[in-house]
């Protein structure tokens, strides 16, 4: 079995396509539900601009990212299918499940729960595709 490395490219180009991902997602698709449930508007958005979200969310993704890499490269995750299967599952048990446990006992909008936690999973599924399909071997 050859012995896998982490693809930097195919971490960054992950990356881009969570933002990619996140900015359809909570635009055009889910916005207006998600902004309803979490109790903004775009008034308040507009007049409380910060960067701290935006700079946790660069970091957060990369390091989901780069932590799924490593961990592909310890599986030996080496093609689409095993990648993305690997990303949902991930995604699935540990994001959308533990979101949907936290938002009931905080008594959020179960929809809520699809929406945040459906994206983690959509996205580390995507991530999971494209480190598995493009890797590096030593």
């Amino acid at each position: 079995m050859k012995e896998l490395k982490i693809n930097h490219l195919a971490v960054l180009v992950a990356v881009v396509l969570q933002f990619v991902l996140g900015f359809i997602w909570y635009a055009p698709l889910f916005g207006d539900v998600w902004m309803d449930m979490v109790g903004l508007d775009m008034a308040t958005l507009e007049a409380n601009p910060s960067a701290g979200p935006w700079i946790t969310n660069i970091f957060s993704s990369f390091a989901g990212v780069y932590l799924l890499a490593w961990l592909f490269t310890k599986m030996g995750t080496d093609s689409l299918g095993k990648g993305a299967a690997m990303g949902f599952l991930i995604g699935f048990v540990f994001v959308l499940l533990a979101e949907m446990t936290g938002g009931m006992f905080a008594m959020e909008p179960y929809g809520l729960a699809w929406i945040t936690g459906g994206f983690t999973t959509v996205a580390l599924t995507l991530s999971g595709a494209i480190l598995g399909v493009w890797t590096k071997s030593k």
